[in-house]
């Protein structure tokens, strides 16, 4: 059997793109709710201009953060969408 997780050392440092292929930043870190280990967002460094025109929610020292929902695959790139963003 095939396991699907996806370790955060996979994860850390890839690039973020929208489905439509729009490039948003890479991914910097996660929180994660801590007595269910759910996954909430995905924390975003060097952010692209494109990026400021979603209003996502950000942490108190100003980081963008991507609702962990939003993504669609992680693979070479972590692909989000941009309708889940909104």
């Amino acid at each position: 059997m095939q396991d699907n997780k996806n370790a955060f050392n996979m994860i850390e440092g890839k690039m973020i793109v929208t489905k439509e292929g729009k490039r948003l930043g890479f991914v910097k870190d996660i929180t994660f709710e801590t007595r269910s280990g759910e996954l909430i967002n995905l924390v975003v460094k060097d952010t692209t201009p494109y990026i400021k025109n979603l209003n996502l929610e950000k942490t108190n020292t100003n980081e963008i953060l991507i609702p962990y929902s939003a993504i669609i695959a992680i693979g070479d790139f972590v692909i989000v969408s941009e309708e889940d963003l909104i």
